[in-house]
């Protein structure tokens, strides 16, 4: 379900060609190299011994034997805390819980923590699963994680909330409008701020905002961090805040990584792309996923203002060029830890990596 085919009218400002914008020259906004813990990783691959019952299949079944991969990542009580998805011998994927207290060697949780069941999201989210969760704390202390619900049709961004990372509540579909419903959205990066080793969501002119997409990236507005609305324009049509690049690492297609990132400079996001066989990066191969970066304007968080020409990561290790799907880094988890950055990510569709970047 990596491949989207959307069509969708957006307005002709932002759909004309990126060259066109004004961009940022330097490069002082971007975060440094991450670099691979290879010590250590990968840091967690499928696991047999996690079983419990399904309530949708009522048996019992390892829910985590054929891959684990695509983790959220976040502090709280001084350990890092991963949010990880697990998909059984059957394909459906499901959300686990792990600790750790050094960043590397995490303890699982023997059931997982979101999961299909027999409730509201049914419909949406059997017998493909829940998948690819993005975390961040709101002010208040509650935790809001985006997700992915998978019917094996079409993939839709969806709301969970939890005050301890362990019980999670389903709000629903974050494009619960009519006409956005059966539209295939996913991967939601909200913004947010650094405050020592915490990092929360952060209003930007009173709304809290959120990158999604995985073809070209689009905005939504929140006043909850529960209920969404899309960004569109004054004929109601979605606005597309950044798009894929020909001739570059990302040319077939862009997606958020973790939160997005606010700074001195702009709101930084991390970023997963795909090269196109076509029209992409001939030193690469087609469909490979490396890790971007982009910029956008803190006074207008929709309007992108710079971005990285190369990537943080492509596959290189063994666990990223083998794997469910071959040639795949995939970030979705970030953490401030032990002061320094550490990013968590999926290899391969298959297993987990961290790396680490110290500031320059």
């Amino acid at each position: 379900m990596r491949i989207a085919t959307i069509l969708l009218v957006c307005t002709s400002f932002f759909a004309a060609c990126e060259s066109t914008q004004k961009m940022v020259s330097n490069d002082s906004w971007m975060f440094g190299d991450f670099v691979r813990s290879d010590d250590h990783n990968p840091i967690m691959e499928p696991d047999v011994k996690l079983d419990f019952k399904c309530p949708m299949r009522q048996k019992k079944l390892q829910w985590a034997e054929k891959n684990v991969f695509n983790p959220a990542a976040i502090v709280r009580d001084d350990r890092v805390w991963l949010l990880f998805r697990a998909q059984d011998v059957s394909g459906t994927s499901r959300i686990g819980l792990a600790d750790s207290r050094d960043g590397f060697d995490f303890q699982k949780r023997e059931e997982p923590v979101l999961y299909p069941d027999r409730d509201a999201m049914t419909q949406f989210e059997w017998d493909g699963g829940c998948e690819d969760p993005r975390i961040v704390r709101r002010p208040d202390g509650l935790y809001i994680m985006t997700y992915t619900a998978y019917d094996q049709h079409t993939a839709r961004l969806c709301v969970a909330s939890s005050k301890d990372l362990k019980r999670w509540e389903k709000h629903g579909l974050v494009m619960s409008e009519y006409k956005y419903r059966d539209l295939w959205s996913k991967s939601g990066a909200i913004v947010c701020e650094r405050q020592g080793s915490k990092i929360e969501a952060k209003k930007i002119k009173g709304k809290y905002r959120m990158y999604w997409g995985d073809t070209d990236l689009f905005m939504a507005t929140s006043d909850d961090l529960i209920s969404w609305r899309p960004l569109e324009d004054k004929n109601g049509n979605l606005i597309r805040v950044m798009q894929p690049r020909p001739g570059m690492f990302d040319s077939r297609l862009v997606e958020p990584g973790p939160f997005a990132l606010l700074r001195k400079q702009g709101i930084v996001l991390i970023y997963n792309s795909a090269n196109s066989a076509s029209n992409g990066d001939k030193t690469l191969g087609a469909d490979v996923y490396s890790v971007g970066q982009a910029l956008f304007s803190s006074s207008k968080p929709e309007k992108l203002i710079g971005r990285s020409d190369k990537y943080l990561l492509t596959p290189t290790r063994y666990f990223e060029k083998e794997g469910s799907v071959v040639n795949v880094c995939f970030v979705e988890g970030m953490v401030w830890y032990k002061d320094h950055w550490f990013i968590y990510y999926g290899g391969g569709d298959s297993r987990i990596a961290v790396a680490e970047c110290w500031e320059k």
